[in-house]
Protein backbone atom coordinates (compact mmCIF):
# COMPACT_ATOMS: atom_id res chain seq x y z
CA UNK A 1 0.00 0.00 0.00
CA UNK A 2 1.50 3.29 -0.87
CA UNK A 3 -0.92 5.67 0.22
CA UNK A 4 -4.21 5.62 2.34
CA UNK A 5 -5.57 8.58 4.35
CA UNK A 6 -8.66 8.93 7.05
CA UNK A 7 -11.08 11.24 8.40
CA UNK A 8 -11.93 11.33 12.07
CA UNK A 9 -14.37 13.12 14.17
CA UNK A 10 -13.48 13.86 18.12
CA UNK A 11 -16.33 12.69 20.15
CA UNK A 12 -15.35 14.13 23.85
CA UNK A 13 -15.42 17.69 21.95
CA UNK A 14 -15.47 19.75 18.51
CA UNK A 15 -12.92 18.70 16.39
CA UNK A 16 -11.69 16.80 13.17
CA UNK A 17 -8.65 15.23 12.01
CA UNK A 18 -7.74 14.26 8.52
CA UNK A 19 -4.14 12.37 8.24
CA UNK A 20 -2.25 10.67 4.76
CA UNK A 21 0.37 7.84 4.78
CA UNK A 22 2.13 7.94 1.86
CA UNK A 23 5.53 6.46 0.69
CA UNK A 24 8.25 7.66 -1.35
CA UNK A 25 12.07 6.33 -2.27
CA UNK A 26 13.30 4.96 0.98
CA UNK A 27 10.97 6.60 3.57
CA UNK A 28 7.53 6.87 4.87
CA UNK A 29 5.26 9.75 5.36
CA UNK A 30 2.47 10.46 7.80
CA UNK A 31 1.09 14.30 7.95
CA UNK A 32 -1.97 15.22 8.71
CA UNK A 33 -4.13 18.29 10.45
CA UNK A 34 -6.58 18.31 13.65
CA UNK A 35 -8.92 21.48 14.20
CA UNK A 36 -10.14 21.00 17.50
CA UNK A 37 -11.71 23.22 20.30
CA UNK A 38 -8.83 23.61 23.65
CA UNK A 39 -10.17 25.47 26.56
CA UNK A 40 -12.60 26.93 24.18
CA UNK A 41 -9.86 28.24 21.75
CA UNK A 42 -9.91 27.05 18.49
CA UNK A 43 -6.69 24.69 17.36
CA UNK A 44 -5.22 23.98 14.13
CA UNK A 45 -2.10 21.58 13.86
CA UNK A 46 -0.63 20.58 10.88
CA UNK A 47 1.85 17.68 11.26
CA UNK A 48 4.21 15.69 9.28
CA UNK A 49 6.63 12.64 10.18
CA UNK A 50 9.13 10.34 8.43
CA UNK A 51 10.22 7.46 9.25
CA UNK A 52 13.12 4.97 7.62
CA UNK A 53 12.00 2.37 5.60
CA UNK A 54 11.91 0.36 9.20
CA UNK A 55 9.29 2.36 10.58
CA UNK A 56 11.42 4.49 13.03
CA UNK A 57 10.90 8.11 13.13
CA UNK A 58 13.59 10.28 11.88
CA UNK A 59 11.81 13.35 11.74
CA UNK A 60 8.99 15.61 12.53
CA UNK A 61 7.06 19.06 12.41
CA UNK A 62 3.97 20.24 14.05
CA UNK A 63 2.98 23.61 12.75
CA UNK A 64 -0.30 26.09 13.64
CA UNK A 65 -1.65 27.40 16.57
CA UNK A 66 -3.71 26.88 19.94
CA UNK A 67 -5.61 30.27 20.10
CA UNK A 68 -3.51 33.21 19.36
CA UNK A 69 -0.36 31.05 20.50
CA UNK A 70 1.82 30.48 17.38
CA UNK A 71 3.42 26.73 17.28
CA UNK A 72 6.42 25.63 15.22
CA UNK A 73 7.66 22.49 16.43
CA UNK A 74 10.68 20.88 13.99
CA UNK A 75 11.70 17.61 15.99
CA UNK A 76 15.11 15.54 14.57
CA UNK A 77 16.09 12.17 15.40
CA UNK A 78 19.96 11.46 14.15
CA UNK A 79 21.17 7.32 13.71
CA UNK A 80 22.32 6.68 16.84
CA UNK A 81 18.90 7.65 18.53
CA UNK A 82 19.44 11.16 20.04
CA UNK A 83 16.22 13.68 19.91
CA UNK A 84 16.20 17.09 19.30
CA UNK A 85 13.23 19.28 20.13
CA UNK A 86 13.90 22.84 17.94
CA UNK A 87 17.14 22.57 17.63
CA UNK A 88 17.62 21.47 21.26
CA UNK A 89 19.07 17.77 22.70
CA UNK A 90 16.22 15.68 24.41
CA UNK A 91 18.23 12.70 26.08
CA UNK A 92 15.30 11.87 28.07
CA UNK A 93 13.90 10.09 25.24
CA UNK A 94 17.04 9.13 23.69
CA UNK A 95 16.32 5.54 21.85
CA UNK A 96 13.06 5.94 21.29
CA UNK A 97 12.17 4.87 17.96
CA UNK A 98 8.31 6.06 17.51
CA UNK A 99 6.95 10.03 18.00
CA UNK A 100 3.34 10.46 19.57
CA UNK A 101 1.56 13.16 18.90
CA UNK A 102 -0.33 13.31 22.16
CA UNK A 103 -3.47 14.98 19.97
CA UNK A 104 -3.50 12.54 17.64
CA UNK A 105 -5.05 9.48 16.18
CA UNK A 106 -2.72 8.69 13.62
CA UNK A 107 0.54 8.13 15.48
CA UNK A 108 -0.04 4.62 16.34
CA UNK A 109 0.14 3.28 13.25
CA UNK A 110 4.27 3.81 13.34
CA UNK A 111 4.54 1.27 16.15
CA UNK A 112 2.11 -0.90 14.81
CA UNK A 113 3.65 -0.88 11.59
CA UNK A 114 7.48 -0.72 13.00
CA UNK A 115 6.32 -4.60 15.15
CA UNK A 116 3.82 -5.94 12.58
CA UNK A 117 3.17 -8.42 15.66
CA UNK A 118 1.00 -12.01 14.82
CA UNK A 119 -2.28 -12.27 16.40
CA UNK A 120 -2.02 -12.89 20.57
CA UNK A 121 2.09 -11.45 20.35
CA UNK A 122 2.79 -8.66 22.23
CA UNK A 123 5.74 -5.79 22.44
CA UNK A 124 6.82 -3.23 25.21
CA UNK A 125 8.10 -0.31 23.55
CA UNK A 126 9.04 3.40 24.71
CA UNK A 127 7.70 6.20 22.51
CA UNK A 128 8.79 9.95 22.28
CA UNK A 129 5.28 11.33 23.37
CA UNK A 130 4.86 15.25 22.13
CA UNK A 131 2.69 16.43 25.06
CA UNK A 132 -0.22 19.11 24.28
CA UNK A 133 -0.53 21.84 25.32
CA UNK A 134 2.76 21.86 26.26
CA UNK A 135 4.77 20.52 23.38
CA UNK A 136 7.36 18.88 25.03
CA UNK A 137 8.89 15.83 24.86
CA UNK A 138 9.12 13.33 27.34
CA UNK A 139 9.41 9.73 27.41
CA UNK A 140 6.16 7.47 27.05
CA UNK A 141 6.25 3.22 27.81
CA UNK A 142 3.37 1.72 25.60
CA UNK A 143 2.52 -1.82 25.23
CA UNK A 144 0.62 -3.00 22.08
CA UNK A 145 -1.14 -6.76 22.12
CA UNK A 146 -2.36 -7.59 18.96
CA UNK A 147 -5.65 -9.46 19.82
CA UNK A 148 -7.17 -9.83 16.48
CA UNK A 149 -6.29 -9.62 12.83
CA UNK A 150 -7.42 -6.22 12.72
CA UNK A 151 -7.61 -5.05 16.58
CA UNK A 152 -4.86 -4.09 19.24
CA UNK A 153 -4.73 -3.90 22.88
CA UNK A 154 -2.98 -0.45 23.37
CA UNK A 155 -1.86 0.56 26.90
CA UNK A 156 0.40 3.33 28.30
CA UNK A 157 1.10 4.78 31.86
CA UNK A 158 1.63 1.58 33.12
CA UNK A 159 -1.69 0.15 32.73
CA UNK A 160 -3.82 3.27 33.78
CA UNK A 161 -4.89 4.11 30.55
CA UNK A 162 -6.02 0.82 28.56
CA UNK A 163 -7.99 1.15 25.02
CA UNK A 164 -8.85 -1.56 22.41
CA UNK A 165 -7.84 0.24 19.13
CA UNK A 166 -9.52 -1.02 16.09
CA UNK A 167 -7.23 -0.50 12.48
CA UNK A 168 -7.65 -0.70 9.13
CA UNK A 169 -5.59 -2.40 6.88
CA UNK A 170 -3.23 0.77 6.29
CA UNK A 171 -2.86 0.75 10.18
CA UNK A 172 -4.52 3.57 10.96
CA UNK A 173 -6.37 3.25 14.45
CA UNK A 174 -10.28 3.50 13.43
CA UNK A 175 -11.88 4.32 16.46
CA UNK A 176 -10.31 5.66 19.31
CA UNK A 177 -12.76 4.76 22.45
CA UNK A 178 -13.96 8.03 24.20
CA UNK A 179 -12.05 10.60 21.87
CA UNK A 180 -11.77 9.67 18.09
CA UNK A 181 -14.40 8.14 15.73
CA UNK A 182 -13.97 7.55 11.70
CA UNK A 183 -15.59 9.22 9.46
CA UNK A 184 -13.98 8.06 6.05
CA UNK A 185 -11.08 6.38 4.54
CA UNK A 186 -9.77 5.76 1.65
Amino acid sequence: MTNASILWRRVDHAGHEAAQLSTQDDFWQLAGTANFIYNAQPCRLDYKIVCDQSWQTRSGRVNGWVGSETIAIDISVDVAGRWWLNGTENPEVEGCLDLDLNFSPSTNLLPIRRLNLAVEQEATVRAAWLRFPSFKLEPLEQVYRRVAESRYRYESAGGKFVRELPVNEAGFVTTYPDFWELEAMA
